[in-house]
């Protein structure tokens, strides 16, 4: 499948797997789902990540984190902001909060993919690609 919106289809396939309480699950490989991940793990939201050639493309897999009993799910919601027909971008001032600073919002700036905190740490603002509780 050939997603015009690789952000959206790694997110939507993340949710779908954490709702079905999966182990992993695979998203095709770019160099964006790559540092969504690796942002995603610095933040403590997915275990771990790992890329790997198969066929005619790089396969992206995730291996999810779940707490307590129940495992209950550490990632509560995805929300993508900045859709390819409606760009969201925010300056360093006014970079959202997300719930109050207990979710994080995924920034893409010029130095690279990082939370909203890093990038209001380095007084940096780019375009909000999307919110993670």
């Amino acid at each position: 499948m050939a997603a015009n919106d690789t952000i959206a289809d790694m997110l939507t396939r993340i949710r779908n797997a954490t709702l079905a309480r999966h182990q992993t699950t695979e998203v095709p490989s770019t160099r964006m789902t790559r540092s969504i991940a690796k942002v995603l793990q610095e933040e403590g939201f997915i275990a771990e990540f790992s890329d790997r050639e198969e066929g005619p493309g790089r396969i992206l897999t995730i291996a999810l984190k779940y707490k307590g009993k129940g495992r209950r799910p550490i990632i509560t919601a995805l929300k993508r902001v900045s859709k390819p027909g409606l760009r969201v971008y925010s300056n360093r001032k006014e970079l959202p909060r997300v719930l109050g600073g207990i979710g994080i919002a995924i920034i893409s700036t010029s130095s690279g993919i990082m939370t909203d905190r890093d990038a209001r740490k380095q007084g940096l603002g780019g375009e909000v690609l999307c919110y993670v509780w």
